[in-house]
């Protein structure tokens, strides 16, 4: 392996071992933020959410059980960088296809390991999200360029280009037909709604209300995504029209915050997120704790929730906006992933909540 040093805008360096796609002098930028999953690293890499970021991983050692394809929630990685304590070299399961290593390299993505990520936690926790460049060459990292970094058309750069059905066999009559909107879709999602025996028409972000009423849906998927909520103005006016319908609509992540935004709320960028499969979450209506799988920068400021809307989750840690039920049109939102993948299912029973407001019409 070669050198390779992970460089913050704040000027601290951390220097390590190549890792998949060797670093070159010119080295890979990206806003540096960390998730604390133990387990899920393929779910993390094939998650669109992490569209234009270096993901750390907290736990020490990844890549123990190798690369399983049909886990990918994803065609491919989308993280520009990925840093590491320790990558197993040796994986061991019995559906394993290769090491960790192979497929990063095999997939272009610039990875470091042999780093104190747990430092390096610490100083994100502490200073807050700031960009970083992955390089062979930490004395000629241009700073000016590394602090003008910023994540744009994120949604666009992830978005499905043609719609699709996933369960298409489902018949009129057996089961729902829901469009689910793609923001940068993780793919339980839509397996989640086909289990629950749905047909699921996947369509692009730049997919209007009036095309999406064309398509004659029982109910709307606002799915996860990456990047700022508050740039996806068109998305945002659309769906604004879309609620006129009273079609029953369901978001997640991303989902939510733009379906808050339409509905007159505001975001704002957070000290450095959630992510992981530990963030707890308080049902405010029955008091009910839930253990929850989250990957966000952004959060639903609770303030600016209208009176025609309920906070209906918070974050058991800082207080936090996790969701929101709405009292004049059918339709509800949480910040964090029922799907899980990965992660813990005690919010799976959301999916049976959206299906139960299509059946009350």
């Amino acid at each position: 392996m070669s050198s390779a040093y992970l460089v913050l805008e704040n000027g601290r360096v951390f220097g390590g071992e190549s890792l998949g796609l060797a670093a070159d002098a010119g080295g890979v930028l990206g806003e540096v933020v960390f998730t604390t999953g133990m387990t899920g690293y393929l779910e993390t890499l094939t998650d669109p959410s992490y569209y234009g970021q270096i993901v750390v991983q907290t736990w020490p050692l990844i890549g123990n059980y190798g690369v399983i394809r049909p886990d990918f929630e994803s065609s491919s990685p989308w993280p520009r960088g990925y840093v590491l304590r320790e990558c197993c070299g040796s994986p061991s399961n019995f559906r394993s296809e290769g090491p960790l290593g192979s497929l990063l390299a095999e997939q272009g993505v610039v990875g470091l390991c042999g780093i104190d990520t747990r430092a390096l936690t610490r100083i994100i926790r502490e200073r807050g999200v700031m960009n970083g460049v992955i390089t062979s060459d930490p004395e000629n990292v241009d700073f000016d360029l590394l602090r003008g970094y910023a994540i744009r058309d994120a949604v666009a750069g992830v978005s499905t280009r043609e719609v699709f059905v996933v369960n298409p066999d489902v018949t009129e009559g057996r089961g729902y037909h829901i469009v689910l909107w793609d923001f940068g879709a993780k793919a339980n999602i839509a397996r989640s709604l086909a289990a629950r025996g749905c047909r699921v028409t996947v369509v692009p972000h730049s997919y209007t209300a009036e095309q999406i009423l064309k398509l004659a849906p029982d109910g709307v998927m606002l799915c996860n995504g990456p990047g700022d909520p508050e740039e996806n103005t068109g998305i945002i006016a659309e769906l604004k029209k879309f609620t006129e319908s009273m079609i029953p609509v369901f978001g997640i992540c991303l989902g939510h915050q733009i379906l808050a935004l339409a509905m007159g709320a505001s975001t704002e960028k957070m000290k450095y997120g959630h992510r992981g499969a530990n963030q707890p979450v308080r049902d405010t209506k029955t008091g009910s704790i839930s253990i929850t799988t989250q990957n966000h920068g952004y959060s639903v400021t609770p303030d600016s929730i209208p009176g025609n809307a309920l906070l209906r989750y918070v974050n058991a840690n800082d207080g936090t906006c996790e969701g929101i039920d709405y009292k004049d049109i059918p339709a509800f939102s949480v910040q964090f992933h029922p799907e899980a993948s990965a992660g813990p299912l005690d919010t799976s029973f959301l999916f049976d909540r959206f299906i139960g407001m299509m059946e009350a019409g």
